[in-house]
């Protein structure tokens, strides 16, 4: 599939031959009109066999027009971004479980929401993928493990408890664990530095805490097409390591996370234990994950904002964008077919191309 936005052309000043077509319009509609108007001088109106002879002609001039204008375009070498269907194994779905996923900036909930769009989006999945649930309050957890069972898979959803705090990059790093088997991740030791403050080293810089997997494990950004990670929350994150940090160790391992961002940026009042706090969308922590892995972002506010992120995401996974490629061929094909069609045409009822 070509991504028609991405569109280019190596010779662009063959396209003034483009401007040849209409001059080709205006003279078939000239001598068109003169030759009928000829023919039925003094006559009835056309009618019957001859009205159809000359829809007939009206609609192989159409794509002898059609044709040259494509073979035009071909001979400008146009390039363009191909979309190929990846091969995507596994999914880990982070969702934020925190208590500011209660609000209700989006109805009837920003969680009850969340819930019914990733149903929606394991249910648009291909059968063999794998697709496994990370929950994200204070703490991080698998609530389940790659699956292509989605009844499990749905009633895991349906039960997602809320809890207090939010660690986003907590839920990134454990989503990416399970996804990169064998990559020798210490989750645990991870986990434990993110806790220790960044003072200076004796050599007066400060510590860098920063994982990174091995140089032989590093591959380039969005690389890796077996796994992806999706992560819906309202980007607030109070717990655990910085979620910049664990998005810079999945790009370095080429997943993809593709963020979904749930509320509004003004956000609305919470109350909880008798305390009232204001809960907003934070679109640039999201943002800047999805940057990092070269994933996508995607803003929910209502409910036709959800129903469109889960259509777009959907094929956004399914397909990718590959390097640009001349595709001169694929406009010289479809010349020769219009061309092709119009001299068929015209051969069959008038027993000549022209």
């Amino acid at each position: 599939m070509i991504a028609l936005n991405s569109i280019s052309f190596l010779w662009p000043q063959l396209l003034w031959l483009l401007f040849i077509l209409p001059l080709l319009c205006g003279i078939y509609l000239f001598t068109n009109i003169r030759y009928h108007h000829a023919q039925t001088f003094g006559q009835p109106r056309l009618s019957g066999p001859k009205s159809r002879t000359r829809w007939r002609n009206t609609i192989v001039a159409a794509l002898i027009l059609i044709g040259l204008a494509l073979l035009i375009l071909s001979l400008a070498r146009p390039r363009a971004a191909l979309l190929l269907p990846t091969r995507l194994d596994s999914i880990m779905v982070a969702i934020d479980t925190s208590g500011s996923m209660a609000a209700t900036d989006i109805a009837p909930s920003r969680i009850e929401a969340a819930q019914a769009t990733i149903k929606k989006f394991i249910g648009a999945q291909p059968p063999n993928m794998k697709v496994g649930v990370v929950t994200i309050a204070s703490t991080a957890a698998i609530a389940q493990a790659p699956t292509t069972d989605r009844d499990d898979l749905y009633r895991t959803i349906e039960s997602l408890p809320l809890q207090a705090g939010s660690a986003v990059g907590s839920g990134i790093l454990i989503a990416l664990s399970e996804l990169i088997t064998g990559s020798g991740l210490d989750v645990q030791k991870i986990l434990t530095e993110s806790n220790r403050s960044t003072g200076p080293t004796d050599s007066g810089q400060p510590l860098d805490l920063t994982p990174r997997p091995k140089a032989a494990l590093r591959v380039p950004p969005g690389s890796n097409k077996s796994a992806a990670i999706v992560l819906i929350s309202d980007g607030q994150s109070n717990f655990g390591p910085d979620p910049l940090k664990m998005a810079q160790l999945a790009a370095d391992f080429g997943v993809r996370i593709y963020t979904v961002g749930m509320g509004t940026p003004e956000g609305v009042v919470l109350k909880a234990q008798g305390v009232s706090m204001r809960v907003k969308l934070d679109e640039a922590l999201l943002k800047n994950i999805s940057e990092l892995t070269l994933g996508n972002y995607y803003r929910a506010t209502n409910d036709m904002d959800l129903t469109s992120i889960y259509q777009s995401l959907s094929k956004t996974i399914r397909l990718e964008r590959h390097q640009v490629t001349e595709v001169s061929a694929i406009f010289l094909a479809l010349s020769v077919l219009f061309l092709l069609i119009a001299a068929l045409i015209s051969i069959n009822h008038r027993g000549r191309i022209i």
